[in-house]
């Protein structure tokens, strides 16, 4: 019934497709005016800092992937060349991030469902999304990589028209009469940056939230198809169309209206989509934004259950969840994630009909995922500065080396530290690190407690 081997059914395009949808989500269609609330149009070089980073962090995983293309990789990565706890921390970070993720997904979907059906209780969108995505999961990867390839499509191409409506606005005054628009909202309302240095410095948290998502690839290394050619070209292109894509799209938000207007706008896509004249515009991003989470929850069942499956062969989880299916499928680990996200769709209809207050506590965990999110990226720079001094016959002659490493890797790491510590130092988003580093804590504790550090060692 099972043959215990993981399918490598992913082509090239649904690998790079994968990528750019696990990153671009709700958060740009939905929350980009709460990253510009702090940084004004200095938003654009939040973005394009953060993105810089994003490409070295890419680059050492490729570098690795190009080696050691396997499932879980970067959890592997940690486990072999930082300590087995860290793979541990990792896998478990990645669990976490992406079972929160789907499950803010899929009340999304159902509270964007009441845009058309207002008496429409959300959990029952929810239960659809989750067997329809749970279904497309088990039946092959190639089905979950044709799924995910069209999500992304959709939300790639909403941003592209959006990109050229903003243009036609800001040059040619479409939908605004004839009178262009200009570059004037980049420095009329305050300057350019409008609250300082200290605006961009807590933005970047929140950037750095919204580019979570983007090292999926390096999940995706055990199921694609000729992983040294698709993995390497997946990094080389991936970053350079997320900085398109989402720095094209602030810089037309923040130029086609006043930053510290965006709050009375709504939508900057329906609002833009409207100006220029299209009628059905908020029907239409909203069709877009589900899609979007529908994207968001299906990444997420795909990635916690390999993560799932890696740690079941390592017998830090029951042997059940290793069973590889025929179809390449490890479908226990699969169906428990999708039942871990519809158990929290659940308790969030539930629990406020009985406990008081307790719809902030979504909202805490929702946020406590951002701690864990950054988890893979801060092992993927260690573990590929330890597998650089271990290994240094292994660079000399590599195709795909990380540029400028391992001071890059230092560089790299400072900078998600300084944000870190930005994230504590505001108090809208302290209490997130905190619960995050509460989550990693006891993970790490668990690890101890069962002993799992007894029965292997370091490689």
């Amino acid at each position: 019934m099972e043959d215990n081997q993981l399918h490598r059914g992913l082509s090239s395009r649904q690998v790079q497709m994968i990528a750019l949808g696990g990153t671009i989500g709700v958060g740009l269609f939905m929350g980009a005016s709460s990253t510009i609330k702090w940084a004004g149009p200095s938003a654009i070089f939040a973005y394009l800092i953060a993105g810089l980073f994003l490409f070295f962090i890419m680059r050492a995983m490729g570098e690795l992937v190009y080696l050691f293309p396997t499932t879980g990789s970067f959890a592997n990565y940690a486990s072999d060349y930082i300590h087995p706890v860290a793979g541990y921390m990792t896998a478990w970070s990645n669990i976490f991030q992406w079972v929160v993720v789907g499950m803010s997904e899929v009340i999304a979907v159902g509270q964007y469902m009441q845009f058309w059906w207002p008496d429409l209780p959300t959990w029952i969108p929810g239960l659809i999304v989750i067997v329809t995505l749970a279904a497309a999961n088990m039946i092959s990867v190639k089905a979950f990589g044709e799924f995910e390839f069209w999500f992304a499509m959709i939300k790639v191409v909403t941003i592209i028209l959006m990109i050229v409506a903003g243009f036609g606005l800001i040059f040619f005054g479409l939908g605004n009469g004839g009178h262009a628009i200009g570059f004037g909202n980049l420095t009329a309302h305050g300057g350019f940056f409008p609250n300082g240095w200290t605006g961009l410095f807590f933005a970047l948290s929140l950037v750095v939230g919204a580019y979570q998502g983007v090292e999926l690839i390096g999940i995706t290394a055990g199921e694609t198809k000729d992983p040294q050619k698709n993995i390497t070209k997946a990094v080389n292109s991936i970053v350079w169309r997320i900085l398109i894509f989402y720095i094209g799209a602030i810089f037309v938000i923040v130029t086609v209206y006043p930053w510290d207007e965006l709050g009375n706008v709504g939508s900057p896509f329906v609002a833009t989509f409207a100006k220029i004249g299209i009628t059905i515009a908020a029907g239409l991003i909203n069709f877009v934004v589900i899609t979007a989470a529908m994207s968001g929850c299906n990444s997420g069942i795909f990635s916690s259950s390999r993560m799932v499956f890696t740690l079941s062969q390592e017998g830090k989880m029951p042997r059940t969840f290793a069973k590889v299916m025929k179809n390449g499928v490890p479908v226990y680990a699969v169906l428990a994630i999708s039942i871990g996200i519809f158990v929290g769709v659940i308790l969030n209809v539930i629990l406020p009909m009985f406990i008081e207050g307790s719809s902030n506590i979504f909202v805490y965990v929702y946020s406590a995922s951002i701690l864990p999110g950054m988890v893979p990226w801060f092992m993927i720079l260690i573990s590929h500065i330890q597998f650089r001094k271990k290994h240094p016959e292994l660079i000399e002659n590599h195709p795909f080396k990380m540029p400028g490493a391992p001071f890059t890797n230092y560089l790299t790491i400072a900078f998600l530290v300084m944000v870190l510590i930005g994230m504590l130092i505001n108090v809208d988003t302290r209490v997130s690190v905190i619960i995050g580093f509460i989550f990693l804590g006891v993970v790490a504790a668990y690890f101890f407690i069962r002993g799992y550090h007894k029965q292997e060692s370091v490689k």
